[in-house]
């Protein structure tokens, strides 16, 4: 079920979301949500050349793995 998010923005910010969105053809809250999907979706995940860096780094990823055991086990601290 979609939520309803009120979000506060200054005059200037409303004027460019309003422009970009007029400019796709879209409602500034369709033009938001998308942003921010889009946001997330870059944010979240990484892209196929970062991820063979990262399994490529054999210290890294038994690094990964004691993390992810000692998470399983409560073992440790965790960062909130």
């Amino acid at each position: 079920m979609s939520k309803t998010v009120t979000l506060r923005v200054d005059d200037e910010t409303y004027r460019n979301l309003n422009r970009w969105a007029g400019a796709e053809n879209r409602s500034v809250s369709n033009f938001i949500e998308t942003a921010v999907k889009e946001h997330v979706r870059h944010s979240a995940f990484v892209d196929d050349a970062e991820m063979a860096g990262i399994l490529a780094d054999e210290r890294l990823v038994e690094r990964l793995k004691r993390g992810s055991r000692d998470a399983r086990r409560k073992k440790g601290r965790f960062a909130v």
